[in-house]
């Protein structure tokens, strides 16, 4: 298929000047207080050794992609025999690989899509399948990977502005893929209706509502719950900037009436811990911070500025804000790992990316909408102070569980592009 004049100007734009991928990606990676000497990966360069045998690359952007996407491939790198090489864009993308990645697997940060980098890295790893997660395409990378004939797969494709604005850029980079899937059928008739091969295209369904329960430390859940026993709580996860001001607020609100009630306030990014703190300050509540050791004491705030336990949080906490979707922009983040917990959840109405889980959970009393501090701190007024908070976890849990299978689904469209066609096949 002939490129697009968008693709082909961008594609001799960053040969020309390759600075402006370079430029912005360095000061990413200090912003995100990554390892300088790692930045080295970014152009291509490996700090690793490529193993003998297959290799199976998942390219996924960041935390959100990286947890949909890795129990699922890690299960395909076993049954295949491949090794499994990770790549994300983010810092903390690096951290929650290296906390979940299987032994034996690798991380590597995403090679920038410049000529250079590109080849670097595919002439070092020389993955046998690429996966890319999501919507995270890089045009020269997939133009790389075809012109070597390595196997390409998108998985868990979502609904996508910039796919119905640029939908010749869409097709001309989607139809490199051998197999394609999508959350949702809806989301798969929009793909199809792009002109892409119908046959490649398939909505096993979403990778997100059927991710392994995430981790909890029992001793540290332990602690905790003896140091909240008898305290009504609520957390607020993956909040981003200005929702902990709306959060703050409607705790206040909250303690008026509840006067021990804890929010336990875990922010999407953790290095914003002492921004978090000088507002948690500015608004009067009480604080303690588990990065420096604390535990909650009689705080009105518990502010929960590490990786890695959101678990701990989901099941300390009765009912739970999914951030992201109280103001226009992150589009909200996953609900999923909550309702496998049976967390109650509560979430606010800017939800696009995961818009037909949420109106799922809305519609079987598993959650609630909210639209600002006040209506937010009636929610959790009402449901602390009553059993439904328990009811709403209940049947959040069995949406959660009646949406398993697309692991399993998915990994049996993409074993016949390593040449397996069943898991013991060459056994």
């Amino acid at each position: 298929m002939s490129l697009p004049w968008a693709v082909r100007a961008y594609l001799a734009v960053t040969a020309i000047a390759p600075i402006v991928l370079t430029r912005p990606a360095a000061r990413a990676h200090a912003r995100q207080g990554a390892e300088s000497a790692r930045w080295q990966e970014r152009l291509g360069r490996p700090a690793l050794q490529r193993p003998g045998g297959p290799l199976i690359w998942l390219q996924a952007a960041s935390v959100g992609e990286l947890t949909s996407s890795i129990a699922m491939a890690s299960e395909l790198a076993d049954e295949t025999g491949a090794t499994l090489l990770i790549t994300t864009a983010t810092a903390t993308g690096a951290e929650t690989a290296s906390r979940r990645m299987q032994p034996g697997a690798l991380h590597q940060f995403q090679p920038l899509d410049t000529p250079k980098a590109v080849s670097r890295f595919l002439d070092h790893w020389r993955p046998d399948l690429a996966l890319f997660v999501e919507a995270d395409l890089w045009p020269r990378t997939i133009l790389a990977c075809e012109a070597r004939g390595i196997s390409m797969a998108l998985l868990n494709a979502r609904a996508s502005r910039s796919r119905a604005r640029a939908p010749r850029v869409a097709r001309a980079l989607l139809s490199r893929m051998a197999v394609i899937t999508a959350q949702s059928g809806m989301v798969r008739d929009a793909l199809v209706s792009l002109g892409l091969d119908a046959g490649r295209v398939h909505a096993p369904g979403d990778l997100k509502a059927d991710t392994p329960l995430l981790p909890c430390d029992a001793a540290s859940l332990a602690s905790l719950e003896s140091a909240t026993d008898g305290r009504p709580v609520w957390a607020a996860v993956s909040t981003h900037p200005g929702e902990e001001e709306i959060v703050l607020e409607a705790q206040a609100h909250v303690r008026d009436q509840s006067p021990d009630a804890i929010l336990l306030l875990v922010p999407r990014h953790p290095e914003r811990g002492d921004e978090i703190m000088d507002a948690i300050s500015r608004s009067g509540h009480s604080v303690r911070r588990r990065s420096t050791g604390e535990t909650p004491g009689d705080a009105s705030v518990y502010l929960v500025d590490t990786l890695g336990e959101t678990g701990l949080v989901y099941r300390l906490a009765r009912l739970a804000l999914v951030g992201g979707s109280l103001l226009a922009g992150p589009g909200g983040h996953t609900p999923f790992e909550p309702a496998a917990l049976g967390t109650a959840i509560l979430h606010g109405p800017h939800v696009r990316n995961f818009h037909d889980a949420f109106q799922a959970l809305d519609t079987a009393g598993a959650a609630r909408s909210v639209e600002d501090a006040q209506s937010l701190a009636e929610a959790v007024t009402d449901l602390l102070a009553s059993d439904r908070a328990k009811i709403m976890g209940d049947a959040a849990r069995a949406y959660a569980e009646a949406q398993s299978g697309a692991r399993a689904a998915t990994r049996d469209l993409l074993r016949p592009l390593l040449g397996r066609d069943t898991p013991d096949a060459g056994a």
